[in-house]
Formats: structure tokens, sequence, C-alpha cells
């Protein structure tokens, strides 16, 4: 029984790959789409083949995942069950919120529901690193929008002082010309970022079935190239919904503002990554870096009313997936004799 339930949560966890592709489609092509830089077909390829080159170039953030929590590897069946249940759990929030176009984060949909799954278990057979939690996840959660939004607003404060007296309309044109290089950037690191979160769950599986088998820090090359996969195929179906909220709603973007939203997200998701090793929310930062990037134009100029609900779905999401994880455990226990 404990390799059906293996191969039942690495599928699941694909699964939450994918949907985490769709949903966070929007946080690479919104901007570069809504500014006509590019067709929303060749963004939608651009993000796909960037997302999958950037979950092979490293694992630092997947092993933080892994570290979440401590599981009983002598019940490894019960272990895996809650697995299981977070990746249900967070795949239940991330199709609520793609629903509604509210661009909530996956990477905290994930954690938080290993953080539920793994209490409604109770800690004698899982336990949760809140070290870990609060200096890897928490922390960063609160951080990487504020040096978004801080840095998206500088970055466009000095395109503005550097082209004051050029045209606006060949500007304009320039930096259309450069949202390629910048879209390509974020897709490279949401990528780097949220492949790795899935990477980890399913390392996560593997150690506790497989303990004599898969162990130490390197993950197994197929475990990169199936979390890759699944993401950058997840990441071409699209994710409309969310692309209108980022892309329009917050605010009318134009492309010098696009670019500078772009960039400024790209560089948070490699730093956190590689510096920190900190799973960091891509929607998070690309959303507070385009409310930087528009509040240059002036303070009104984004629709402050959207962007509150938005930062209600941030506040949500780490409990709501929690709970949902929970009481997916608790419809578990009884089928598999819990």
């Amino acid at each position: 029984m404990t390799l059906g339930i293996l191969i039942a949560v690495i599928v699941i966890a694909l699964a939450f790959d994918y949907t985490n592709g769709f949903h966070d489609a929007a946080n690479a092509i919104a901007t570069s789409v809504s500014t006509r830089a590019l067709t929303p077909k060749v963004a939608l390829t651009l993000a796909a083949v960037m997302n999958f080159v950037g979950a092979l170039l490293g694992q630092e953030v997947a092993h933080t995942v892994a570290d979440t929590l401590s599981l009983d590897a002598a019940d490894a069946k019960h272990a895996l069950v809650i697995v299981l249940s977070a990746l249900v759990g967070a795949i239940t929030w991330n199709l609520i919120t793609w629903w509604f176009g509210l661009p909530s984060s996956s990477s905290h949909a994930l954690i938080g529901a290993l953080v539920g799954a793994a209490l409604a278990a109770g800690g004698s057979y899982a336990s949760v690193h809140w070290q870990t939690i609060v200096d890897k996840v928490l922390l960063p959660m609160v951080i990487s929008p504020v040096v978004g939004f801080a840095a998206a607003f500088l970055v466009m404060l000095s395109i503005m002082w550097i082209f004051r007296r050029r045209n606006q309309h060949k500007v304009y044109r320039g930096f259309r010309a450069m949202q390629t290089v910048s879209a390509a950037a974020l897709a490279l690191g949401h990528g780097l970022q949220d492949a790795q979160k899935t990477m980890g769950v399913i390392f996560l599986a593997l150690t506790v079935a497989y303990p004599a088998t898969y162990r130490g820090d390197h993950l197994p090359l197929w475990v990169v190239i199936a979390a890759a996969s699944a993401i950058s195929l997840g990441t071409y179906s699209g994710g409309w919904r969310v692309m209108r909220t980022l892309g329009r709603k917050i605010i009318q973007l134009d492309p010098a503002r696009g670019f500078s939203a772009e960039i400024v997200g790209a560089s948070v998701l490699y730093g956190t990554a590689y510096l920190f090793h900190a799973p960091i929310s891509t929607t998070h930062t690309i959303t507070s870096a385009i409310m930087g990037a528009g509040a240059t134009q002036r303070f009104n100029a984004v629709r402050w009313g959207v962007a509150g609900n938005i930062v209600a779905g941030w506040v949500l999401t780490f409990p709501a997936a929690g709970l949902a994880a929970a009481l997916v455990y608790e419809l578990l226990r009884l089928p598999f004799g819990l």
C-alpha cells in the first residue's frame, strides 16, 4: 500500500505543479501582454520555456520546503497520507482563488497546507519546524512585497528622470522591446522558485517511503525533470482570469512601468532563491512591483481597492490552505485505516 500512496503523492504533486503553472502564468505575461509588448501566444510560449529552464537552475528552495516538516518514517503510510492531504488542500485553494481571479500564492498555499495536515495528524506522527517556517516563509512573505514595491518605485523614478527629455513614444517603443527580456527573466525566476517547491514535496515523500535509497541533499534527476515539465505545461495552458487582475485591474500599465515591475520582480526572485533559499511568492513579488511602478504615475493611479482584495487573499492563503488540508486529512483517515 505504501508504494500505491507514494505514486498517488507524486501524481498529485505534479498536478499541483501544473495548477501552479496555470495559476501563476499571469505573473510572467500579464505586464508584457497588457502593454502589447508581446502577443498572448508568444508570451505564453516564452514563459513556458523559461519556466522549464529556471526549474533546472537550483535546488536550494526545494530543500527548504522538504525541511519544513519532520515525518515519522517508521509509519510511512501515515506520513504519506499527511503529504497527500497537504497537496489536495493546496490544489483546492489554488482552484478557488483561480476561479475568482485572485492572484494568491501557490507557494504559501502549499506550505500552509503542509503545516495544516501535520497539525491535524498530531505531534507523534509529524512535527512542524516552526523556526524554518518563520525564517524562510513568514518573514520573506512580509519583506519581499515591501522590497518589490519600493524597488520598482525607485527604478521607475530613475527611468523617468533619465528619459525626462526624450520623446515619450520612442522611449515606450524601446521599453516595449526590452520587455521581452524582462518577461523572460521573470519567467525564469518563477521556474527557479515555484517548480522547486513541488520537487521538495516529492523528495520529502521519497525520503519517508524509502529512506535508505533517497537520502542526502541531491534530488533525483527524474524529479527535477518531472516538476519542470509540469509547471511548464501548466504555464502554457494560460491563466487568463488572474492575468486580467494583474495586467489591467490594478493599474493601466505602460511599457516603462511594465519593464520596471518585471525586472525588479525577477531580481527579488533570484536573490531570495540563491542567497536566502527562501520559497517566496512570485505572485506577491510581481503584484507589489506593479503597484510600486504604478504609484510613480500618481498615487491614486493604483486601484487600491483591488489591491486591498489581493492583500486579503495573501493573508487568507496560509490558514485557508492549512484548514483545507486538515479537513482532507480527516476525510482520508478512515479509508486508510489511520
